[in-house]
């Protein structure tokens, strides 16, 4: 008859590599939404960009329709930081992020970032934060200090 350590490890080791298997899939699970996640921002980077030869649009003018005077939408392209550029123009999600980034004058991790602006710690709101983030430091409106860690850069967090 088996002891009862005996089995307690048997069992252990069954676990262990149960979960070493998951953590695998877990792993490659995410490689493949990080490759979505990464394409669907690069198409939409693309199809915010005029075409080689053509020019931007003009300021208010989206197609053959005038913007809204009000300001940008939610959902809106994030534009690139040039000096005057102010706060304002940024979609109201991503002027929270900044807001709060440089109320806190210090860098944040998204985890920190998404409790800071009111939203459920869970993995799609940090992620969701996380892609804004990165658009912001892809704008120029941010700096991403280390992997992660994001903060605002010097001029660009100020008022409206």
């Amino acid at each position: 008859m088996p002891s009862v350590m005996g089995l307690l490890e048997e069992r252990e080791r069954a676990a262990r590599q149960r979960v070493e298997v998951l953590q695998a899939e877990l792993q490659e699970a995410e490689a493949v939404w990080e490759r979505f996640v990464i394409a669907r921002q690069t198409v939409a980077e693309v199809l915010a960009e005029p075409a080689a030869g053509e020019e931007a649009p003009p300021a208010g003018m989206v197609g053959e329709r005038p913007a809204r005077a009000a300001g940008p939408v939610p959902g809106s392209v994030v534009p690139a930081w040039k000096e005057g550029l102010a706060l304002d123009s940024l979609a109201p999600d991503y002027r929270r992020l900044v807001e709060v980034l440089a109320q806190s004058g210090e860098a944040m991790d998204c985890r920190r970032l998404a409790a800071a602006v009111g939203l459920e710690v869970v993995a799609a709101k940090v992620e969701g934060v996380r892609s804004k983030a990165k658009r912001l430091v892809a704008r120029g409106w941010l700096a991403e200090e280390r992997s992660g860690s994001f903060s605002v850069l010097a001029g660009r967090g100020g008022g409206s």
